[in-house]
């Protein structure tokens, strides 16, 4: 971290930095930030007006409001539809990556992640006997 500082230090030297207006312990939060910043949130940043950042909240503020878009959903009960057995993917693989995301989901609606997990088995032997067995929980569906 110490490093990191010098870098910013010596960097601010050579290139004050237009688009913050802060002083004090904020201007050094803000360096610091900066000093994350790549790809896209480096762009978002070079962006941005000279002088529009005034304090180190207003900044996280307004990479929040610009990148929460980019964070992961939880998992809602139906997203169990959006997972399919692929070509030649082993059952047990399937098995596993739909295990994976009940685990994920806390959820105890039965019938539903049966009815989920139907849908998306490829036909064969094994999604026939699931059409002739009629499991009413994901352990039956294990056995």
């Amino acid at each position: 971290m110490i490093f990191i500082c010098a870098l910013m230090s010596i960097k601010t030297e050579l290139q004050p930095v237009p688009r913050v207006n802060c002083g004090g312990i904020d201007a050094m939060h803000c360096k610091l930030f900066m000093g994350t910043f790549a790809g896209m949130s480096l762009d978002w940043f070079i962006g941005l007006p000279n002088r529009r950042i005034t304090s180190f909240d207003q900044f996280s503020t307004l990479f929040k409001e610009q990148f929460i878009v980019n964070r992961a959903q939880h998992p809602i009960s139906f997203d169990l539809f959006e997972v399919k057995q692929y070509q030649g993917e082993p059952l047990k693989n399937f098995l596993n990556r739909f295990g994976a995301l009940v685990v994920k989901l806390h959820t105890k609606d039965e019938p539903l992640m049966v009815h989920a997990f139907r849908r998306g088995i490829l036909s064969g032997p094994f999604s026939n006997s699931l059409i002739r067995c009629r499991p009413k929980t994901i352990s039956e569906i294990r056995c």
